[in-house]
């Protein structure tokens, strides 16, 4: 995760967080259309088509605000491709590393765009998908150029032996009939300095195809609305592949659309001292922000510091039995006392799409904050736990 948060302090400090219950998300529609402005200028200068990627962030009631200005959503399974058809109604694209063939007509039936991981799923399913007669459902299959600048390899699509995607020498030309454009996806929180040369590599094994296709994907990973981020070298080569190849290009961020626009609300539960001083508060490292654990990495608090910067330093944990249920280490200006409200920013991606229920934990609220003030839209209970189970 980064480190480099843009928050914007005017906005937050407007957000009174004692008016929701916690834990709680809190999306700031006001930061959202900060990203969107950002995104809006990338395709008014290159005519590519920016994607909202689901699996990010999910937020339906943002939809109606985020379509105004995006092409439309990526999915990675049928529910993320039903939600983006129904709750924001524009382009909806899918790739999966393998499709339910059970699931095949509802995938055709709401679909625009559809990205086989491998040429046997191509030709399972190419009759099927030519059969459509109402509308033209555009295909591609998903490539890898064997390259990667990911540190974290979880997170990297690119390893010795992945299963995402076709590399060059099982790339097969003769079997590209019906296909119009290729995917590929390679980074994770990088700039387009990272792109640039990913682009290079992508070229020099599959551009000999490129003249055959309607449309590159460039996938996601890309930190468009991180403060630093290179956005004109970015224009740069977008415009450059339209132009050589003659193709639309389409982006598909999902974290960069939701980068620091979001808020965890928590609260203090209890202070113990075990050789330093520790609190437990209402939320949890394991349920409501799981990549904390899986990136790691260690998310800021408004007003807090890194430990020792401030008088007093408390490790945060939450309040599952999980013993590594931590969030990090953090320094106050003043003793925590129990109640006390902390506020974790740059929580609206990869939280509410991946958050849990373990130990029958409560899933936070979700609230919007604006220029009228914040308002809950959700919250969930002991129903929302036995459902799953």
């Amino acid at each position: 995760m980064d480190e480099n948060k843009d928050i914007n302090k005017d906005i937050h400090i407007n957000i009174d967080f004692n008016q929701v219950p916690t834990p709680c998300y809190v999306v700031d529609e006001r930061l959202l259309q900060k990203n969107l402005d950002l995104l809006a200028k990338v395709q008014e200068e290159t005519g590519c088509k920016i994607l909202l990627a689901l699996k990010g962030f999910s937020m339906y009631a943002t939809f109606p605000q985020i379509g105004k200005v995006l092409a439309g959503i990526t999915s990675s399974a049928l529910n993320e491709a039903r939600l983006g058809h129904e709750e924001m109604g524009k382009e909806v694209h899918i790739y999966a590393p393998a499709y339910k063939e059970k699931e095949m007509d509802e995938i055709l039936s709401i679909c625009d765009h559809i990205v086989f991981n491998s040429f046997d799923q191509w030709r399972r399913y190419k009759d099927k998908v030519m059969s459509v007669n109402h509308k033209k459902i555009e295909c591609g299959i998903r490539i890898n150029p064997e390259y990667s600048e990911i540190k974290t390899p979880i997170y990297d699509p690119c390893y010795i032996g992945s299963r995402l995607g076709v590399t060059v020498s099982q790339f097969k030309p003769d079997q590209l009939e019906g296909i119009d454009g290729l995917h590929f996806h390679t980074m994770c929180e990088q700039n387009s300095d990272t792109l640039e040369r990913t682009m290079e590599v992508v070229e020099a094994k599959f551009g000999k195809y490129f003249h055959q296709m309607k449309w590159i994907n460039f996938g996601g990973g890309h930190h468009i609305t991180r403060a630093d981020y290179d956005v004109d070298r970015l224009i740069k080569v977008v415009n450059r592949i339209k132009s050589a190849y003659d193709v639309q290009v389409y982006l598909e961020p999902g974290e960069a659309i939701a980068l620091n626009t979001g808020f965890l609300v928590t609260e203090v539960m209890d202070l113990i001292n075990n050789q330093m001083d520790l609190a437990i508060i209402d939320a949890s490292a394991a349920c409501h922000m799981p990549d904390v654990i899986e990136m790691p990495y260690r998310p800021e608090i408004i007003g807090a510091k890194k430990p020792g910067e401030l008088p007093y330093t408390y490790r945060l944990g939450g309040l599952t039995c999980l013993a590594g249920d931590i969030v990090g280490d953090y320094a106050f200006d003043k003793p925590l006392e129990i109640g006390d409200r902390l506020v974790f920013t740059d929580m609206a991606h990869y939280t509410m799409v991946k958050n849990n229920t373990f130990n029958g934990v409560n899933l936070p609220s979700i609230a919007v904050a604006n220029d009228e003030g914040i308002r809950v839209l959700k919250d969930f209970g002991y129903e929302d736990y036995k459902r799953r189970l």
